[in-house]
């Protein structure tokens, strides 16, 4: 409960217990052909999350190991989908901005995309995406003879949790023939708390989404999900036929996860998610993260109190915040209540650096994390506050 520094994966014992069956029995969940029964659980749960998120009937996508390869699933589909050859990579425009997890960067380049062109869009004073800008920047590329093809937003950024404008992204991007890409991996099952699901408007616009289970659900690590509206445009770009699997390639009542990711072995993942959600529902999933949104905002109440600065309000469970010290020497001060903390065991936060600027970040995502482990982690605060003052002074005399 006193991981606050990253989002930890979730340890829900009936999640375990879908892993213990998966592994006892070792079912392979790649070809609807081979394992009919986990492929149409996988695909059921897909098609829950592509419910969740807005989209239409007919959309279908992936359980992936991860946020990392749902984003490369998602823009090699754009990719593929858009026609960018080699020969157009050089013109091929890509548009996001630095707030974005350093997983998309690592895909594009996976993906082929190292030498398209990558516009860094200005964020706002609450590090989402200026519309404006990209509004700009795309008409400008356009008039030079370049080609815009894809857009990427964030449904809650790792340094701070800000969500992009998304419904105005969406707009741009239908205005533009953009692909629209939304990492959602951190933030996307905050839509299951009512009073949020206004900062998520749009989402359901985009053409894909990445949302990790293995955060918002507090499943264990290794389950992450890609949702895609063009399940063809999917299909075109990670299909390839073998002789060998003729059999499989038959029309079957369900499209196979082999033929819609890199990935052809394939562990029966989907259980450690299916069984939680069968046995617990949805209500203390919700209830969770209702509280965490809560903890986040009331440690960010409190910690001003201490007399520490702190980020944008914030919009989800994620905050950043740094003692406010004269002179130069304010980030080795902010340094150094970092490595009290960590020696003191109890809790765990970590920092980032936003525009040249050191800050201390608080993740709230574990559900076993309640107001004690907060009010813990406050009075720590105090406590490392008097004692990096100290050692100062003793420096100074």
């Amino acid at each position: 409960g006193g991981h606050l520094g990253y989002v930890p994966g979730g340890g829900v014992f009936p999640a375990a217990l879908g892993d213990y069956l998966a592994a006892i029995t070792n079912r392979y969940a790649g070809l609807f052909f081979a394992n009919p029964g986990a492929v149409r659980i996988e695909n059921e749960l897909i098609r829950w999350m592509c419910e969740l998120m807005g989209y239409p009937q007919g959309s279908l996508g992936n359980l992936a190991s991860g946020g990392s390869i749902a984003n490369l699933i998602a823009i090699t589909t754009a990719r593929d989908f858009r026609g960018i050859k080699a020969a157009k990579v050089a013109k091929a425009v890509v548009y996001l901005t630095g707030q974005v997890h350093h997983c998309v960067q690592k895909a594009l380049r996976i993906a082929g995309l190292g030498e398209a062109i990558i516009r860094y869009i200005p964020t706002d004073e609450y590090f989402r995406m200026d519309t404006k800008r990209l509004h700009q920047q795309l008409e400008m590329d356009r008039f030079q003879g370049l080609e815009p093809f894809m857009v990427v937003g964030s449904a809650g950024t790792t340094d701070t949790g800000a969500i992009d404008p998304l419904d105005e992204i969406a707009n741009l991007a239908e205005q533009f023939g953009l692909w629209f890409h939304v990492d959602a991996a951190y933030g996307g099952f905050f839509l299951l708390v009512d009073e949020l699901k206004d900062k998520f408007r749009g989402i359901g616009r985009s053409d894909s989404v990445a949302i990790d289970p293995h955060k918002g659900l507090f499943l264990p690590y290794g389950l992450g999900a890609v949702l895609i509206k063009n399940v063809q445009a999917q299909y075109d770009s990670h299909y390839y036929k073998a002789n060998y699997m003729q059999d499989a390639q038959k029309d079957w009542e369900e499209a196979s996860p082999a033929d819609l990711s890199p990935e052809l072995t394939k562990h029966f993942r989907g259980l450690r998610m299916w069984a939680p959600l069968q046995l617990l529902g949805l209500k203390p999933f919700r209830a969770a993260l209702e509280e965490k949104v809560l903890l986040c905002r009331y440690f960010y109440q409190k910690v001003q109190e201490s007399g520490f600065e702190v980020g944008p309000e914030p919009g989800l469970s994620i905050m950043i915040f740094r003692y406010r010290t004269e002179g130069p020497n304010s980030t080795r001060f902010n340094e150094r209540l970092v490595e009290y903390i960590r020696k003191d065991g109890r809790v765990f936060l970590s920092s980032t650096t936003l525009d040249g600027e050191y800050w201390i970040r608080l993740a709230v995502l574990s559900f076993r994390t309640h107001k004690r482990e907060i009010d813990l982690c406050l009075e720590i605060l105090k406590t490392a506050v008097q004692q990096v003052e100290q050692e100062q002074a003793l420096t100074r005399n």
